[in-house]
């Protein structure tokens, strides 16, 4: 059976598109998720929504218990999660309001349990492989809805995830640029190789916001920019979803 959490990132985690939604609040053995599980259905789909940041936008990225929310995604049955999140673009081709949809990442967070093994059992290590971290046929999908859609895509992109709240210096942007990273953001790494870890495919699609910093010719990323950005543009995100929900095969 098909049922499709969402994890919805800053400014994408709009709780209206989901019909007959109803809250439970839920908590893990890692503790409580971000906020309380909304259940609903997308086109008959069922569909489980949760707020990255929690629903007031009060919970900073490093301060996300990551675990938590995908263990109480798993805990409802989802059989597969569809991430958004907003990103700052570190090439020039990756414009303001294009989509991106991710197929790897680098992960440059110091802080974060990025495991659900804290010990293992006597001789049974566990080993996640992460050497494709995004599902490809969920993005497949997503891929396929944007261009039927005429929406700017990019197919493919590496996320270079950082700790935040705070942004890079224009020295960090530069070195993740020469590393390859393709654009930046403060969640999606640790959300990704949880969900491998669980053995939930896990799908994520970004929106470009902004330059970072390495771009000298424009003002460096501001929050204010950001939510401008996201306020033109956040709509492109809902439908994508709405319409690649009732394509993921059972």
């Amino acid at each position: 059976m098909t049922k499709i959490g969402i994890i919805g990132g800053s400014g994408l985690d709009n709780p209206d598109i989901l019909e007959q939604a109803q809250d439970r609040i839920v908590t893990t053995p890692w503790g409580a998720p971000s906020g309380p599980l909304k259940f609903g259905t997308i086109a008959g789909v069922d569909v489980v929504l949760l707020g990255r940041h929690g629903r007031e936008h009060t919970i900073p990225p490093t301060q996300v218990n990551y675990r938590a929310n995908i263990q109480a995604l798993k805990d409802a049955g989802c059989s597969h999660i569809l991430a958004t999140t907003a990103v700052g673009s570190l090439r020039e081709h990756i414009g303001r309001g294009d989509l991106v949809i991710l197929d790897q990442f680098i992960d440059f967070t110091k802080q974060r349990a990025m495991s659900f093994h804290e010990a293992f059992a006597p001789h049974h290590p566990v080993h996640t492989a992460m050497a494709e971290p995004f599902d490809r046929a969920l993005r497949s999908l997503l891929i396929e809805v944007c261009n039927h859609n005429g929406y700017r895509v990019h197919p493919t992109g590496t996320v270079v995830t950082i700790e935040g709240p705070r942004f890079s210096t224009r020295a960090e942007s530069r070195m993740f640029r020469a590393w390859g990273a393709d654009v930046i953001n403060m969640s999606v790494a640790t959300e990704a190789a949880l969900a491998n870890e669980a053995g939930i495919p896990y799908a994520a699609v970004a929106m470009s916001t902004d330059y970072d910093c390495w771009k000298t010719d424009e003002e460096p990323v501001s929050w204010d920019a950001i939510l401008e950005v996201f306020n033109s543009n956040a709509k492109k995100v809902t439908t994508l979803l709405i319409q690649t929900i009732p394509r993921v095969a059972p």
